[in-house]
């Protein structure tokens, strides 16, 4: 006999029992590596093989061999800093199935005694039951697309803090010019500091280098540009403008390497035969509508998407969607959607977790940009801000900018089309509209009388 609400699921196909499976403890010299398999005589029971490798290539290329002849199916790796790189890489190359786990998913059963070769032996026991998620790890070509768009986000930020640096040296100097001047190191500002190392103290032959509409604050800018600027003053700002300037020219090469990068990688892949799940509210449509455009391009027409974030999010989620079969996977992965923790009548709604933090860092800026515009983007983070708050507004622009993403990647020949700004207004009954106008007026006293417009 059934019970009321009885829910039968089916598992996945990740969640099944291997015969012979292994797992490598990765360190950063060496691995230990446990290979399970059935007991030669014993039926029922099973055997487990641990032994040390060393992580250089020669030996990790040795044990792919060796895993290979003893017939494993799968090799689990724990994301333990980069050490897993070398052995991902090589062992895949070697043609074995391995998984990427994340270690807050092995951890250890506590009580037990914490050594390199339990942790081996657990790990491989998770692998042989099914009960652990592989981790993406994108293929070689959007690795190296990534390492690059990566270290271009960190010179960019690297040029910011010194450009920081460079103001807060001008503030001690008594120079105020970052009042007057929109752009500290525009071509008028430029100008004006490199004056100041030239050894120019004069407010006015400095105010004269002004350009452009910054002529015509002449008067705020020699109160600002009378301070007490010395040589050591002089020597820093230039040694901050030298950094900030080889800076610049690292961005402008490495931004020329990616976008040769992302013109080798082609377009996304056909997509496959799987459901996408409810598109009603997605701005995309396939009709094959206007000229032909590249993956960049198609993803420059979303508000707030420019040329350098659709690199970004090229390089941090790929083109094969196939590793995230509908877009609720891969916001979920991206943690964007808040967690549900259920226990007994209580249910409530956790954090979204941390995620990749420059897809989310990209993904912020563009939920920022598309909220100012006057878009379906721009109105859904108005009608949110309202009730739920800026931070959560940009949370939930960002995750329908992802799942703008995600049906873009997923079918080479979709486009994106404006829903407009008066979507929300016009999807709306017209009655039921026009009776909660009425019954606010009303309640404000006022007698309504409506007549049908020609």
């Amino acid at each position: 006999m059934l019970r009321a609400n009885v829910v039968e699921e089916v598992d996945g196909d990740t969640e099944q029992v291997l015969t012979v499976a292994a797992a490598v403890d990765v360190a950063k010299a060496s691995g230990m590596v446990c290979v399970r398999h059935p007991h030669p005589s014993i039926e029922g029971r099973r055997t487990s093989k641990v032994w040390e490798v060393d992580s250089t290539t020669n030996s990790i290329l040795g044990l792919g061999h060796d895993l290979a002849a003893l017939g494993v199916e799968r090799v689990v790796l724990e994301s333990t800093s980069d050490y897993w790189r070398p052995f991902f890489y090589l062992l895949e190359s070697a043609g074995l199935v391995v998984w990427l786990v994340n270690a807050r998913d092995v951890k250890q059963v506590t009580g037990r005694p914490k050594t390199d070769k339990l942790d081996a032996v657990w790990l491989a026991k998770l692998n042989e039951r099914g009960m652990l998620r592989p981790s993406f790890v994108p293929p070689r070509e959007i690795r190296a697309l990534r390492d690059y768009t990566r270290l271009r986000t960190e010179l960019v930020g690297e040029r910011s803090r010194h450009k920081q640096r460079l103001e807060k040296l001008l503030e001690d100097a008594l120079i105020k010019l970052s009042s007057v001047a929109t752009d500290l190191l525009g071509v008028s500002s430029r100008a004006m500091i490199e004056a100041l190392i030239a050894g120019e103290r004069d407010p006015a032959t400095i105010a004269d280098l002004a350009r452009g509409k910054l002529t015509t604050k002449r008067a705020a800018l020699l109160e600002a540009l009378n301070g007490r600027f010395d040589d050591h003053h002089a020597d820093l700002a230039r040694l901050l403008l030298d950094q900030i300037d080889a800076c610049s020219d690292k961005v402008e090469r490495l931004t020329a390497r990616i976008e040769a990068l992302v013109a080798d990688l082609g377009d996304p892949e056909p997509p496959p035969e799987r459901g996408a799940g409810p598109t009603s509210d997605v701005p995309v449509t396939n009709d094959g509508s206007g000229p032909p455009l590249s993956t960049v391009e198609r993803l420059d027409e979303v508000p707030g998407i420019a040329e350098r974030a659709a690199q970004i999010l090229i390089a941090e989620i790929g083109l094969n969607m196939a590793q995230f079969p509908t877009p609720a996977h891969l916001v979920s992965w991206a943690k964007l959607s808040p967690q549900t923790i259920q226990s007994g009548p209580k249910t409530r709604v956790g954090h979204t977790g941390k995620g990749n933090r420059y897809l989310k860092g990209v993904l912020g800026e563009v939920a920022t940009a598309a909220a100012k515009t006057d878009t379906f983007l721009g109105e859904r983070y108005r009608r949110l801000v309202r009730r739920r708050g800026k931070q959560r507004a940009l949370v939930a622009v960002a995750r329908s900018i992802l799942v703008i993403v995600w049906h873009l990647l997923n079918d080479p020949d979709a486009r994106y089309i404006d829903l407009g700004s008066d979507y929300y207004t016009t999807r709306l009954d017209p009655d039921r509209k026009t009776r909660d106008l009425v019954r606010q007026l009303n309640a404000l006293g006022h007698d309504v009388n409506l007549t049908p417009a020609a």
